[in-house]
C-alpha cells in the first residue's frame, strides 16, 4: 500500500487506535483492484510516496476486506467522485 507521509504515515498507522487505519481516496482503478483482491490475514508493503526518499517503510496486516470508500460519495470531500456506486 502507498500513502504520502504528510497525508498517512506508517507512524499514523502505527499510532491509530488498535494500530488500525482505513485506505479511503483511491481513485486508481488498478490499485483500488488490487486492494479488491485483498484478503484478511494477507501481509502488505507500506510505502511512502510523494516525497523526499520515497521507500518501503514498514509491514502492515490487512484486518478487514476492501469496502466501499465513503469519500467517494460525500460531495463535500475532496475526493468525492459523482460517478462512484455506492454498492462497489
Amino acid at each position: 500500500v502507498k500513502s504520502e507521509p504528510d497525508e498517512y504515515s506508517i507512524d499514523t498507522l502505527k499510532d491509530s487506535p488498535g494500530g488500525r487505519g482505513f485506505w479511503d481516496g483511491v481513485r486508481n482503478f488498478q490499485a483500488r483492484n488490487l486492494l479488491q483482491k485483498m484478503k484478511v490475514g494477507d501481509q502488505a508493503l507500506f510505502y511512502h510516496s510523494s516525497c523526499k526518499v520515497p521507500a518501503i517503510v514498514g509491514v502492515c496486516q490487512v484486518v478487514e476486506e476492501a469496502k466501499p470508500d465513503p469519500t467517494a460519495l460525500d460531495p463535500k470531500h475532496k475526493q468525492y467522485d459523482e460517478k462512484s456506486d455506492p454498492d462497489k
